[in-house]
């Protein structure tokens, strides 16, 4: 709650009578510019932000189109379950100048030929064993579709985060904007005040300076936060996927509602519950199975080719002579067994069990990586509700403060050095204050983030 006092308690008599039509025309004109912008801007929620943002925020748009390519390639067909069939045809045109030998003449004469062919076919080739690999990829094709779905959950849950605190910061600056807008016209009074006191031949020009200097002070820094406060609203736009024309009013409350939390229930919760973590146990099962696919290839293969053609040919084309045709089908079987290959099956196994190896240092260094994070956010956690009420009781001594500064300097008791100081006192207060609420609530997003009830608590 903020106190805006009016310093002045000039007489209706001093203003004059066009002095009052411009207010009144510029308050008209104020009410409706306000409703004008109100007509086009668009109430939002926090709740109503998180679901706009995960229908339109563009990286989730992202992973949801890679999940789509994961889905889409996890099928037998990629993993060679299925036979390939190919069907063609093939021609084949010659033209030779050979000799013939002339059995009467006993000799060679040069003769044009004229060959040509016509040959369709259809092939079939399967694989029918490999030692299990078809199997053992198809379901490394699973885990890559879970893995990426894993991962697109972590887009959403960071998503969400940021969508949370982008709303908070953007009304984390509209409370700003009020305070400075209080200050603001604190020093509006006082520089009015001095000016009047000037008129009246009872303040010196150093005090309608200093007043004046503190009052253009105060609105640089309210003009540099409705900056600001633009801003926050693009960046809240951008992850909602809106463009900067949509506007918003945020109809939701700044506050924060306390939690009690236990680090025995958060890291339960964490180990259990934690994408990323989750994600670490998919990949480490994901480089078992690189294992189980690298040893396959000690097995034999077993491959079918299958398949049938007919050619039509002809010779001597221009006299039509020597038609003749083929026609035939087969199925064929190969086994094969690679005995050498200079160690290369041996090394790859070997890659797999240290590449599985390495695998599991990572879930280790995950798990200690979290924990300490989540140690440490916990931590932070119970000192931000301490700073919060602190901030809190030290902005009512503020505010109590301010209000007697005001009437100890209009009754002159204090000079204008003092009475900036208090105002000065009770900026910074507001300000604190805002940033414990906004600070604990990062915080608050941060601990559920963790243990993996950002997504289901909200």
């Amino acid at each position: 709650m903020f106190y805006k006092i009016n310093l002045l308690d000039m007489p209706k008599k001093i203003k004059s009578e066009k002095q009052a039509v411009m207010i009144r025309i510029l308050s008209v004109i104020s009410i409706i510019l306000l409703v004008i912008a109100g007509q086009s801007q668009t109430t939002l929620s926090l709740d109503d932000a998180i679901i706009k943002g995960l229908e339109n925020n563009f990286q989730i748009r992202i992973a949801k189109q890679q999940y789509n390519i994961a889905d889409l390639n996890n099928k037998w067909g990629t993993v060679g379950r299925f036979p390939s069939v190919n069907l063609g045809v093939s021609s084949v045109n010659r033209y030779d100048n050979t000799p013939v030998f002339d059995t009467s003449a006993f000799e060679y004469d040069r003769g044009d030929q004229y060959s040509n062919s016509l040959t369709p076919y259809v092939n079939l080739q399967w694989l029918l064993f490999d030692g299990l690999s078809v199997k053992m990829n198809k379901q490394k094709m699973d885990m890559l579709e879970s893995y990426s779905l894993g991962y697109s959950t972590i887009v959403v849950e960071n998503t969400i985060q940021s969508i949370i605190l982008g709303y908070y910061l953007a009304l984390l600056e509209e409370e700003r904007l009020k305070v400075l807008e209080s200050v603001k016209g604190l020093s509006g009074d006082r520089y009015n005040y001095e000016m009047l006191r000037k008129d009246l031949g009872s303040a010196v020009t150093f005090d309608v300076l200093q007043a004046k200097n503190s009052y253009f002070s105060d609105s640089t820094n309210y003009l540099l936060q409705q900056l600001r406060l633009k801003n926050a609203f693009l960046r809240l736009n951008l992850l909602l996927g809106e463009p900067p024309s949509v506007k918003f009013v945020l109809v939701d409350s700044f506050k924060v509602e306390l939690q009690n939390y236990t680090m025995d229930d958060l890291m339960n919760k964490m180990l259990a519950n934690n994408r990323t973590l989750l994600n670490q146990y998919v990949n480490q099962e994901i480089l078992k199975k690189d294992v189980s696919i690298a040893k396959s290839n000690i097995w034999p293969s077993l491959v079918m080719n299958a398949g049938a053609d007919y050619k039509q040919g002809w010779y001597d084309w221009e006299k039509h002579q020597k038609n003749t045709y083929l026609f035939d089908y087969y199925a064929n079987f190969t086994l094969s067994f690679n005995l050498f290959n200079g160690g290369n099956t041996r090394r790859a196994i070997e890659s797999a069990k240290i590449s599985e190896k390495i695998g599991e240092i990572e879930i280790t260094q995950a798990k200690q990586t979290l924990e300490n994070l989540l140690v440490n956010q916990f931590d932070l956690y119970g000192i931000r509700k301490q700073l919060l009420d602190v901030a809190q009781v030290n902005l009512e001594s503020a505010e109590l403060n301010m209000q007697i500064a005001t009437e100890k300097y209009r009754n002159g008791t204090i000079n204008s050095f003092n009475y900036r100081d208090v105002q000065l006192i009770f900026l910074n207060a507001s300000s604190n204050k805002l940033n414990a609420v906004y600070d604990l609530i990062d915080s608050q997003v941060e601990l559920l983030r963790l243990t993996g009830g950002i997504i289901t608590e909200r």
